[in-house]
């Protein structure tokens, strides 16, 4: 990688973090949006410059000048039935995109998700050709879904924008899934779906990192590409792994499959008749998410960008044990 001065999105968050150590631990000048005072001291504390704004607020274009690429990290996460999700991901990524064109940025990767393919049924082995589902699973993926196409429509001859779909990121200070999981087993909410043994993709965030340097590199304009760890694993053996570098044993207790499905529907349909009031126990989201099998092929990235995961299953899982010891 040649030296260059990204601006980063979401750069406080889970992968904005690491992505700061990793393109300044690789010699590169890296630019984080701050929405708060927090954010910016922990932005600067791993070594990158701070600027002050709102995505959803503020003109960016002012803000990026200097840089030469951008990485959109930024995201609302909520996999409930409100509709927030695909609101302020859609718009985030329509405002980055305006801005980022008229600071005149060369290369943006956007850090989209499999979530753009969700709605509830299994994902096997999917390649980026798979067809967009015309119903999502929920807010969550149809407001990726429409941000991963306003970030490919910007895509121009002066600008290159490539977009990368991770599949449930894990790792080293991770403070989404892995603290998620901990919770619900402490609280005696955690249980199987049919046992949990379909097959899942994950994606260590060191790997995910990996890709986004290599995409800034070698990405092609416009597209595409699937990142992940590897062969797959079962559901079962993933959480179960992640959960022990904590000190955690899930329980055996398993739910069925189709019961959890018609659970989350008639949650979602409660939401909305109760104008939000009221929920269920899980959404429809969160089954799609977690409920079915989902493999990603990462034939393509291999081909196109040169990735290999550099993190291995073993490795992730020590570095996870030692933080916690």
């Amino acid at each position: 990688m040649t030296e260059r001065h990204v601006f980063l999105t979401g750069a406080s968050g889970y992968v904005g973090r690491n992505l700061i150590r990793h393109l300044t631990n690789a010699g590169h000048q890296v630019t984080g949006l701050a929405r708060s005072d927090q954010s910016a001291e922990l932005i600067a504390g791993l070594g990158a410059n701070v600027v002050r704004g709102d995505l959803l607020r503020d003109d960016l274009s002012p803000l990026m000048a200097g840089a030469t690429e951008l990485v959109h990290a930024a995201a609302n996460l909520d996999h409930g039935p409100g509709r927030d999700a695909y609101e302020e991901n859609a718009r985030g990524a329509e405002a980055v995109m305006c801005a980022a064109s008229s600071a005149g940025l060369r290369r943006l990767v956007y850090i989209s998700s499999d979530s753009v393919l969700q709605d509830g049924r299994p994902l096997r082995n999917v390649n980026e050709g798979h067809p967009v589902p015309a119903r999502h699973a929920g807010a969550y993926s149809s407001g990726k879904a429409e941000a991963e196409r306003i970030a490919l429509k910007a895509n121009s001859d002066t600008m290159a924008v490539i977009a990368l779909r991770p599949r449930m990121i894990w790792g080293r200070d991770d403070t989404t899934a892995l603290p998620t999981l901990a919770a619900m087993v402490r609280s005696g909410q955690f249980a199987w779906i049919s046992g949990g043994h379909y097959l899942c993709s994950a994606t260590h965030v060191g790997n995910l990192c990996h890709a986004v340097g290599l995409a800034l590199t070698n990405g092609r304009a416009g597209e595409v590409y699937h990142i992940s760890d590897g062969p797959a694993r079962s559901f079962r053996d993933t959480v179960t792994g992640l959960l022990a570098t904590q000190g955690i044993l899930p329980p055996d207790k398993s739910v069925p499959r189709p019961l959890l499905r018609l659970l989350a529907r008639a949650g979602d349909g409660l939401y909305r008749l109760s104008g939000g009031r009221l929920r269920g126990p899980l959404s429809f989201q969160e089954y799609a998410t977690s409920a079915v099998e989902i493999t990603l092929n990462i034939s393509k990235a291999k081909q196109e960008l040169g990735y290999l995961p550099i993190v291995g299953w073993e490795e992730g899982l020590e570095e996870l044990r030692a933080r916690n010891r």
